[in-house]
């Protein structure tokens, strides 16, 4: 007789969690006419860090023969 063979609801584990509660209501900023989410807001500061950052961080260049 075979012992029958059940699931078991995969435990994620801590690492893949959400920082934030995400089963709760939105947090909107408003400006006049302008609604954004703060997640949003978020997103485009990191992002627009993230442009700057490459606007004025050097590329590294290759050395040529003499080392320069």
């Amino acid at each position: 007789m075979r012992t029958p063979v059940t699931a078991t609801p995969a435990t994620p584990h801590l690492a893949f969690a959400p920082p934030v509660n995400l089963s709760g209501h939105g947090h909107y900023l408003h400006w006049g006419f302008v609604q954004i989410s703060a997640a949003n807001i978020v997103m485009i500061a990191l992002i627009g860090a993230v442009f700057l950052t490459a606007l004025f961080v050097p590329f590294p260049k290759p050395k040529g023969r003499d080392g320069r």
